[in-house]
């Protein structure tokens, strides 16, 4: 079969694999790559493929072979040059940093023989039946190195910052236990959003969410405006303590989760739903007030509980109120950090179980370095330009 190299679409992926099997995967990875890295000395050089234009600055001189060593076996590259100046495509280096996260957190299960069979049968393929724990020492050194840089690099000011954690199994003392992942996000004057810091920690108890906290203010972490989170308690304690006074957005997200677990029948469930909506999309806050007012008396005989807790809880909904509009839809939930979270999600399951704290900490750190680098390098997710 001739390969193309514009099979970019999932529904002819799986049909070249269902058609040649998992052999085609080096293949389609290669030519999707050398595309990559075509179009970007196409950017560089200012002028596409035989092009004539006065914007052109500089012109293509062939390619040069690399081999890369990938999960799915080595791969030769075709990385294009140009006559003059530097130029190297980063759509070849771009993941290798999780890549190699992914593959050391497996080789450590495959040393410490504490994988699935499964699990060993793939680090095989990965890393050779040679795989010793010095190898991975050394690898492991080399790279955290790497990641321990990025966690501690200065912050500066943040105008927004979103708080957030999920779980990973990890191995300890010989028990399988969830450990939490820490992470803030945030967003700078510039407008880009950015991932701040990642912690593993035994719980998102006060202590540890506080030891976080201060780690960012060390880093030079200010001018923080708003704080979006969930209402965990050890956050809110530790948040309370660390960032004493600055203003806190619950998010709205979460916040219709939790109405939930004060509806007394089902059959309500999608009414109270509808009526804290109406609330969160008032205009104003005074409308906001007055809609909250009206649930309240509204579910004080049906639902006590659930008024009672509307009173509480959903003002704490309504800081966005004090910020501009056009960026309330940004900061109402912390939903930046939940499809974070399922970012992680999707690259981690692979492990399923973690060897260690060190093991986990280091894969997410490598994906959480590459997201944020995109982001940074991308467009402005707000604007301050009119404020």
């Amino acid at each position: 079969m001739t390969y193309q190299t514009n099979c970019t679409l999932p529904e002819e992926i799986l049909e070249q694999i269902a058609e040649e099997g998992m052999d085609a995967i080096p293949e389609m990875i290669r030519l999707l790559v050398n595309e990559a890295m075509r179009l970007q000395r196409e950017q560089h050089l200012g002028a596409a493929h035989y092009e004539r234009t006065d914007d052109r600055r500089d012109y293509a001189n062939g390619y040069k072979p690399k081999t890369v060593k990938t999960r799915v076996g080595e791969i030769q590259f075709a990385v294009p040059q140009v006559r003059q100046g530097d130029f190297y495509p980063d759509a070849l280096e771009k993941g290798l940093r999780s890549e190699r996260a992914l593959t050391l957190a497996m080789a450590e299960m495959y040393v410490q023989g504490v994988s699935t069979r499964k699990v060993a049968a793939i680090t095989e393929q990965l890393c050779g039946t040679g795989v010793s724990s010095m190898q991975v020492s050394r690898a492991a050194q080399q790279l955290d190195e790497v990641l321990a840089a990025w966690r501690n690099r200065p912050i500066g000011e943040i105008v927004y910052l979103y708080l957030d954690a999920r779980y990973e199994k990890v191995r300890r003392g010989g028990q399988i236990q969830d450990a939490a992942i820490l992470m803030a996000a945030g967003i700078g004057k510039d407008g880009k959003r950015r991932v701040l810091g990642v912690s593993v920690a035994l719980s998102e108890a006060e202590q540890h969410w506080r030891l976080f906290f201060e780690s960012l203010v060390e880093r030079g972490l200010q001018g923080v405006q708003l704080i979006i989170s969930d209402d965990h308690h050890g956050l809110r304690k530790a948040r309370q303590a660390v960032f004493t006074g600055t203003p806190w957005q619950r998010c709205q997200f979460h916040l219709q989760q939790n109405a939930s677990q004060y509806v007394p029948r089902k059959y309500m469930q999608a009414e109270v739903a509808a009526d804290i909506r109406a609330v969160f999309n008032a205009p104003d806050r005074s409308q906001a007030e007055q809609y909250l007012h009206h649930l309240v008396e509204k579910y004080a005989q049906t639902a006590s509980d659930l008024a009672e807790w509307m009173e509480v809880s959903i003002p704490e909904g309504l800081t966005i109120y004090e910020f501009p509009d056009s960026h309330r839809r940004r900061i109402r939930t912390s939903n930046l950090l939940e499809r974070l979270s399922q970012e992680l999600k999707r690259r981690t399951r692979v492990i399923r179980i973690f060897p260690n704290e060190v093991s986990c900490l280091r894969l997410v750190s490598a994906i959480l370095m590459e997201v944020s680098e995109d982001w940074e390098t991308g467009r402005a997710y707000l604007s301050f330009n009119s404020i």
